[in-house]
């Protein structure tokens, strides 16, 4: 099997994750991928079963969201459009973001809608070249949750800011608006967030991590890394990145920048990185949403 990692961070790839998958399916377009409290791990793609649930062991737990035909040409008129971003709250719950409804949606372990922020099939555009703010949201990226419950989320694709509501649903604050400098960005791929509230922000055409304070003070600039695409805080404290240029990759820092260990290119077992996320043990699973037949899957990379 393939060995990734340096340092005291090495993973073994697990080419047979996951081994229950439904006859007929497949993951088209891996987006997202998320772990649970329970282990359960979540998988939210762009086909006709956008979220389905797994064991860490690979088992099919079951699935929810699809159209009401399964038929790939109308998968448009589902419950998700375009799915990117996935994100476990505290308390399990799953929160979504679509970049073509222009949505946040946020659901229980087992897919009941329970918030949907955002005004659906409609996309707000803000003036991010000179500061102004539009209201949310056009082509959302992804969302955190933190200590108090705020919902953050990383409006990225086109309106280059970061808004916050209270855990209700009110919008509270927007900030950010395009460019090269502090707080600025040429995209909000995805957004992280770390154990004391700074966030992570996936600035992928400027090809750094911006961390910033919750009101969008800049604090530090990771540019050690590929067009970043995603993170994942782990269990031990360090911020884990996927990187989505030539080669792509991921890399593991500390929260000061330093980079302890990193792993890139197709013969390290993957080819289009979008997303990542871990289990107890440790494990590291990294979604994928390259072609068809190259890198449209989720691979299990395990800690050893």
């Amino acid at each position: 099997m393939t060995t990734v990692g340096t340092g005291d961070l090495k993973f073994e790839l697990d080419p047979s994750w996951p081994h229950d998958m439904p006859e007929g399916w497949e993951f088209t377009l891996a987006s997202g991928v998320a772990v649970n409290s329970r282990d359960e791990v979540y998988v939210f793609s762009r086909g006709v079963h956008p979220i389905t649930m797994w064991t860490t062991d690979g088992d099919f737990i079951t699935s929810w969201g699809e159209a009401s035909c399964l038929d790939p040409a109308d998968r448009y008129n589902g419950t998700f459009r375009d799915p990117h971003g996935i994100y476990v709250g505290p308390d399990d719950s799953i929160w979504l973001t679509d970049t073509q409804t222009h949505t946040v949606t946020k659901h229980t372990r087992l897919g009941e809608k329970l918030m949907e922020l955002g005004r659906r099939d409609y996309a707000n555009v803000a003036v991010s070249q000179t500061g102004d703010h539009g209201l949310p949201f056009n082509m959302p990226s992804g969302v955190v949750l933190n200590d108090a419950g705020q919902i953050l989320v990383s409006d990225g694709y086109a309106n280059r800011n970061v808004h916050t509501f209270s855990a209700n649903g009110e919008l509270l604050s927007s900030w950010g608006r395009a460019g090269t400098g502090p707080s600025e960005f040429g995209m909000l791929h995805n957004i992280g967030i770390d154990n004391v509230g700074r966030i992570y922000i996936a600035d992928r055409p400027n090809s750094r991590v911006q961390i910033l304070e919750q009101d969008g003070t800049f604090v530090a600039e990771w540019t050690d890394v590929i067009n970043p695409g995603a993170f994942w805080y782990g269990h031990d404290g360090l911020m884990y990145v996927v990187e989505q240029g030539s080669p792509t990759g991921v890399s593991i820092f500390t929260l000061d920048g330093e980079l302890v260990s990193r792993w890139r290119g197709p013969a390290n077992g993957m080819e289009a990185p979008h997303d990542i996320s871990g289990d107890s043990s440790g494990n590291l699973y990294v979604a994928e949403i390259g072609l068809e037949g190259h890198g449209q899957r989720v691979r299990k990379y395990v800690r050893l």
